[in-house]
């Protein structure tokens, strides 16, 4: 029974020194990093509002990991997370073979954030991300402009959000 027991034993005991953790719960930070302030991104992007949508998911995230408090100013913070919509842009997927309009698109948005520890003044994180996202126009026409886009399709936005959220989180909290 010994024998059997000892491969278990060692597999055990190696992966538990080997650093392993959950995926999305490590938090590579300094320990003195508690206060993030996250001002509303900068958006280059001709969608008003996408800014707020933005931010507001990067806030949420970094909120549930119950390890920090979120502020949208930026004094009196320990670090500091500033981001840039930096383009959006939208192509058709799927035309319809009757009257060769788009029904479906595809719409990626491009946002760059910057992770600055304000005691160290250093940048911890840079990273750069592209989210995309497929959609069905409703009207089943085209969709002339972004603004009318968004105005339709929010739903989509909202879910390409908090996906970039979740992935610029992670990325920061395991930079190190």
């Amino acid at each position: 029974m010994t024998r059997r027991l000892l491969p278990v034993l060692a597999f055990a005991l190696a992966v538990a020194g080997c650093g392993y953790a959950l995926s999305g719960k490590q938090n590579n930070l300094p320990d003195y990093i508690r206060r993030i302030g996250i001002p509303v991104f900068q958006n280059k992007s001709a969608i008003p509002e996408l800014d707020q949508v933005y931010t507001q998911a990067v806030r949420n995230e970094l909120q549930s990991r119950g390890k920090f408090t979120v502020v949208g100013e930026s004094t009196g913070v320990d670090a500091i997370l500033t981001g840039t919509i930096e383009s959006v842009s939208q192509r058709p997927v799927v035309i319809t073979t009757g009257n060769l309009q788009a029904s479906r698109y595809v719409i990626a948005v491009t946002v760059h954030v910057e992770f600055k520890d304000v005691k160290a003044n250093k940048i911890l994180a840079s990273p750069t991300d592209t989210k995309y996202e497929e959609y069905e126009i409703s009207t089943g026409g085209v969709v002339i402009d972004l603004p009318s886009l968004y105005a339709q399709n929010r739903n989509a936005f909202d879910r390409l959000s908090r996906d970039f959220a979740r992935s610029v989180v992670q990325s920061i909290l395991s930079a190190f």
